[in-house]
């Protein structure tokens, strides 16, 4: 599968492969733990999770998996080479497990339902696999590993969001962090696997929700994004109070925190965001106008075989109502060249859905059947590699276009900046985001330091990057 280089800010390509690290206690004897992420944020987050989990238990985290005793790899069925990744680090890690023999190997997280008979027994690449609704068991499934049981765990609930568990940060800046707010999907997008590897939607309780964005902000943390795979149709049932907590209302309830703290989420689904959701966010100062709106196609023939549950009518309409309520409001994407039937003149509907919308960002890539979807059992994947390749260049090389367009519109305006860092090009320049989500590099000012906020004008930029300089 062909990829752009033009990625959205829900799938962190710079982080793919990344190992999480936190500081040791200094005095305390403890196994060594690698957490190896891939895919969406939502697998960085589940890795804290399994992190803190295993902390609690005698564990360190390293960065080095040669010298771990308990070697995890966080894995995404999403696209086919986020699984042939997963693939060559098995092979590096029982490289490594031939040179210490009590190394205990783990696949995690997607792939582990999907993939577990070929990994324990017909490969034998692993020693455990456990699925995203199964973290808590993992001191037990460790514990029967290291008395010579392989360990499956990979049952799915329709209860279990890890509430209660508050996630180490790790690799963090100590500025930005995620809130995973929900768990699961029940959209049955034709060809997605996460309804089959994640289970059912569920929603954890806005009170643990905003509990740990207190936290945080009292922890010097200044942004949060919320996390869910479809954050729109967040319901939580307070049956205490008799009173249902729907997404935009957990908005309010953390945009209320502190003015201090910013509120991103993502992501949203087209038929579930709704005008409150965009009143919400026009009303508070501090969420930031940035929605990511995958459209997928532009097409409704094409929409309908994806079961996306929406036409090219009602996106455009949404967008509408976005631009209406929240007119400065940045939107990205995602899209899928060459899908099973597609034409030509479908194509040229999301082309046209580009024009119209002009995108600030997007995620995009040639469509990849995945095994056990309902597009692989349904449709042929009959558009041929080269015609989804030229396809997915013609996407991109529009996109670049409209992402220029869309930061050239920002030059000359001031920016609402938190620093977030050194930019990855120079210690002499610091980095934040904007209210859009548009990366702003600018020279360091030794009156202000990481976490702090700054009003930036943008002066000139590139097709990614805005580039300014702080102003008084």
């Amino acid at each position: 599968m062909f990829e752009s280089p033009i990625q959205s800010k829900v799938h962190n390509e710079a982080r793919q492969g990344e190992a999480l690290l936190l500081k040791k206690e200094s005095g305390k004897a403890s196994r060594k733990l690698y957490i190896e992420s891939y895919g969406c944020q939502m697998n960085f987050s589940d890795s804290e999770i399994v992190a803190s989990i295993l902390l609690d238990n005698g564990f360190e985290t390293t960065g080095y998996y040669n010298e771990a005793d308990v070697v995890f790899i966080n894995t995404c069925s999403i696209r086919e080479n986020a699984e042939q990744r997963v693939r060559t680090r098995l092979a590096d890690f029982k490289r490594a497990k031939r040179e210490n023999p009590g190394m205990i190997v783990g696949v995690l997280g997607c792939m582990a339902e999907r993939l577990k008979s070929k990994f324990l027994e017909e490969e034998k690449l692993v020693d455990l696999v456990v699925g995203p609704d199964a973290y808590r068991d993992l001191p037990n499934l460790i514990a029967k590993v290291d008395e010579g049981s392989k360990s499956v765990n990979v049952l799915l609930s329709r209860e279990e969001t890890y509430a209660d568990i508050s996630p180490v940060r790790l690799n963090s800046n100590g500025i930005t962090a995620f809130i995973s707010i929900m768990r699961g999907c029940d959209n049955m997008c034709s060809f997605c696997v996460v309804p089959f590897t994640r289970g059912r939607e569920r929603s954890r309780d806005p009170q643990s929700i905003v509990k740990e964005a207190q936290d945080l902000f009292d922890a010097g943390y200044r942004e949060v994004t919320l996390l869910g795979q479809n954050v729109d149709s967040y319901k939580y049932q307070d049956e205490e109070k008799g009173e249902t907590i729907n997404f935009a209302a957990l908005l309010a309830l953390v945009a209320e925190v502190d003015p201090l703290l910013r509120v991103r989420f993502s992501t949203s689904h087209p038929k579930d965001i709704t005008d409150e959701v965009l009143y919400t966010i026009a009303k508070y100062p501090n969420i930031c106008k940035y929605i990511h709106l995958p459209v997928q196609s532009g097409n409704s023939r094409v929409l309908e075989l994806m079961n996306r549950t929406y036409s090219r009518e009602w996106y455009i309409d949404r967008i509408n109502a976005i631009r209406r309520i929240i007119p400065d409001c940045g939107i990205s994407t995602d899209m899928i060249a060459g899908f099973c039937t597609e034409t030509e003149e479908e194509h040229e509907d999301t082309l046209s859905m580009m024009d119209l919308v002009k995108y600030d960002y997007a995620y995009m890539f040639t469509y990849s059947e995945r095994p056990g979807t309902l597009a692989a059992k349904r449709y042929e994947d009959d558009v041929p590699e080269d015609v989804k390749k030229r396809r997915l260049t013609e996407i991109v090389n529009k996109q670049r276009g409209h992402s220029l367009f869309r930061l050239e519109n920002q030059i000359g305006k001031v920016h609402r900046i938190l620093i977030e860092g050194y930019s990855k090009k120079s210690d002499q320049d610091y980095c934040g985001r904007n209210d859009q989500n548009a990366m702003v590099v600018f020279p360091v000012d030794d009156r202000y330091k990481i976490g702090d906020y700054v009003d930036v004008i943008g002066e000139t930029c590139t097709s990614a990057t805005l580039i300014g300089r702080i102003i008084e």
